[in-house]
């Protein structure tokens, strides 16, 4: 069955979706198949995969509530049925989707009026965060209070332990790891023109509904490439003492030769396969660049300094940010005239 699905395959490695469904909000499926593969690469590759997919993708929570006159977080609020903490534990729970680039933490708000069930869609959020549990139960208002929360939201990766040292509102612990659960196994097999083993390594993954098991995968994909790319700074073997001396003076786009494998015709590759979203610009340079339509690096190396500056709402501080990544993390600077390959 296994094979059926990737007959016809080149010798390439190609990723292919074979299953994909929808269990309910918070339980996304998908199943993906990337062949074919040598001798003992499928292990290497799932093994680095799952680590990122597990550990390396970005989510966004809730990771602080103010309350109006509350004393303590064990606090029962006169009119509401659940206590203090268990607010705090219905709001950990909910599910958020950030539809935009965001590296500053966020404001949002509860504000409502009893007697009601106030649910996660009672959230007042930014209009690029969006609920994904919308029906997930935060309070019981059981006469006429009013109920007023303010929020702050926050994207990051791992788990985040709450800090002691708030001196308004309550902290809540945030998982910020979108994906549930991810196996990958292992197919052998040996084609009948060949001697040598193939392999196809299957992937299954399940995510809480923030983004969907392939948008985990790519993803994830990008961000092991952003972790190897420090390892193709490594200076040759027989370069001389001077050169030693000064690792960092490389020629312009020195680095972009090596990064390009030193094929011919393969140059914009390099720089394609990179995202701005990997830089950690701040939201208005971010969304300056995006107006713009530069996704990638190579889109980036298309534009002069000047033009830039001509973007709208793009000040002098952005352009200084974004060359400052350029040159400490690829030596390269931007060309006075549009780049091309």
């Amino acid at each position: 069955m296994i094979r059926e699905e990737v007959a016809g395959s080149t010798r390439t490695p190609q990723w292919k979706c074979v299953e994909s469904r929808v269990d309910n909000k918070r339980l996304h499926y998908g199943r993906f198949i990337l062949s074919p593969l040598r001798k003992d690469q499928a292990s290497t590759i799932g093994i680095c995969m799952r680590r990122a997919l597990l550990g390396e993708i970005e989510e966004t929570r809730i990771i602080h509530a103010k309350f109006d006159n509350v004393p303590h977080e064990y606090s029962m609020i006169s009119g509401i049925e659940e206590s203090v903490h268990e607010i705090l534990m219905n709001l950990k729970e909910i599910v958020l989707r950030t539809h935009s680039h965001m590296d500053e933490v966020q404001d949002a708000f509860i504000c409502t009026k009893g007697p009601k069930r106030v649910t996660a869609q009672d959230i007042i959020s930014p209009p690029y965060v969006e609920i994904v549990n919308t029906t997930k139960h935060i309070a019981n208002l059981r006469g006429p209070v009013d109920l007023c929360i303010e929020l702050k939201i926050k994207r990051d990766r791992g788990y985040c332990i709450k800090s002691q040292n708030q001196s308004e509102g309550y902290p809540i612990d945030a998982v910020f790891m979108p994906v549930r659960n991810v196996n990958y196994s292992i197919h052998s097999y040996r084609e009948e023109s060949e001697n040598e083993k193939q392999e196809i390594l299957i992937f299954e993954i399940w995510t809480n509904g923030s983004l969907t098991p392939k948008e985990a995968l790519y993803e994830a994909s990008r961000n092991l490439i952003d972790l190897f790319i420090p390892f193709l700074h490594a200076e040759e073997e027989n370069t001389n003492l001077e050169e030693k001396k000064n690792p960092l003076t490389l020629p312009l786009f020195a680095f972009h030769e090596r990064f390009s494998y030193r094929k011919r015709g393969q140059k914009e590759i390099a720089w394609k396969s990179i995202f701005i979203d990997q830089f950690q610009l701040s939201s208005r340079t971010y969304n300056c660049l995006k107006r713009s339509n530069i996704h990638t690096v190579l889109d980036l190396l298309s534009h002069s300094k000047e033009d830039l500056m001509r973007m709208e709402d793009f000040r002098a501080e952005d352009g200084k940010q974004i060359l400052s990544i350029l040159k400490e993390r690829f030596a390269i600077d931007l060309p006075k005239n549009p780049f091309s390959f």
